[in-house]
């Protein structure tokens, strides 16, 4: 039984139950991902501490937080029980020792207080020294560093995002941008998709990832505009995307009509329709009117002919410039073990 800080490094290096003690609010805007959120204060209870803080200094805004902490003990407790137990459970690994990795804001009060009072019921402790303010620090510096990248382009509806799945099934490093970003990246990106994450949460799940690669390796990406929805690639990632080697995906216009309506002649017609409207100043009258009216119909690969052209002018404009791009032929072939040779024998 022992209650230590730890170093970011080697706290990330534990494996077990992660606590984010800090408010809601706080956690919503961006934590380390697979942590859990039992806050020690709500929203309001730690605004009402701050403002006692700045107004009353530090000792008056401690004693305020033990009377919140102190009408709620129990079931803080209980909380903390029950996630520790189906952690437990989860894992099915009884024979290891358990430890508890607890943060806040910058390791302190509240993690350390949280951290004493499991202490005493005999449980293992580790807090982050620093805080969750040293891991956006490591978040952020986890950008800069240089990257084998090879992006994969292509027009609308060339399967992308099926072979950046293909290569990571068959273990190549990869960082699904549109996956972390919940979003496919166009108008229609957000068809069927859950809620984005915040900007800082997005950058939190890409550093992640990058930092499980081996960096002499390939990481393998798709072509992105900066922006993905409500998400933005980080500047100094997309920077690097932008000057590296490039794998340009060429598919016949039928392949790619049929990529498309089986993509999105799934959803509501009400969905389409919105989707549409949002792009009907650069459709033009014409093509939005057609497009609308064989949503209506059900004529699906009218519908995609009617936003292709659109989408094809965007992407040539998107590559102008681009150079060390490497042609791969996909026209009718399927997605499987079969093309990773291509690609390897391309790169």
């Amino acid at each position: 039984m022992y209650f230590k800080r730890k170093e970011l490094e080697k706290f990330r290096s534990f494996k077990g139950p992660l606590i984010d003690v800090r408010s809601p609010g706080e956690y919503y805007k961006g934590n380390m991902p697979n942590s859990i959120n039992i806050p020690l204060f709500d929203n309001d209870e730690r605004s009402i501490i701050g403002t006692i803080y700045k107004k009353e200094g530090r000792e008056k805004a401690v004693i305020e937080g033990l009377k919140f902490v102190e009408k709620k003990m129990e079931l803080l407790l209980d909380t903390l029980f029950m996630y520790i137990d189906s952690y437990k459970n989860i894992s099915n690994d009884n024979n290891k020792e358990l430890f508890i990795r607890i943060y806040c804001s910058r390791g302190g009060m509240r993690s350390q207080s949280i951290a004493w009072l499991l202490e005493k019921f005999k449980f293992n402790i580790y807090t982050l020294n620093g805080g969750y303010k040293i891991y956006r620090r490591w978040v952020l510096n986890s950008f800069s560093k240089k990257l084998n990248i090879v992006v994969i382009g292509g027009k609308t509806g060339t399967g992308k995002t099926r072979l950046l799945s293909l290569l990571e099934k068959n273990k190549y490093q990869t960082i699904d941008l549109e996956g972390f970003a919940c979003h496919r990246g166009s108008t229609f990106g957000g068809l069927g998709m859950k809620e984005q994450p915040s900007n800082e949460q997005y950058e939190n799940k890409i550093a992640e990832k990058i930092n499980s690669f081996k960096f002499s390796n390939n990481i393998f990406v798709e072509a992105e505009s900066a922006n993905i929805g409500k998400c933005k690639i980080p500047h100094e990632l997309f920077n690097q995307m932008k000057n590296s080697k490039r794998i340009e995906i060429l598919r016949s216009e039928s392949n790619r009509l049929e990529e498309l309506i089986n993509t999105y002649s799934v959803f509501k017609k009400e969905e389409l329709r919105e989707s549409v409207l949002r792009i009907k100043k650069r459709l033009g009258p014409q093509r939005t009117k057609i497009a609308l009216e064989s949503i209506n119909n059900e004529k699906w690969e009218i519908v995609c002919r009617s936003v292709l052209d659109y989408y094809d002018k965007c992407y040539e404009y998107e590559k102008v410039g681009k150079t060390n791009i490497k042609l791969l032929d996909l026209t009718d072939r399927k997605y499987d073990e079969r093309i990773l040779k291509l690609i390897n024998n391309i790169l």
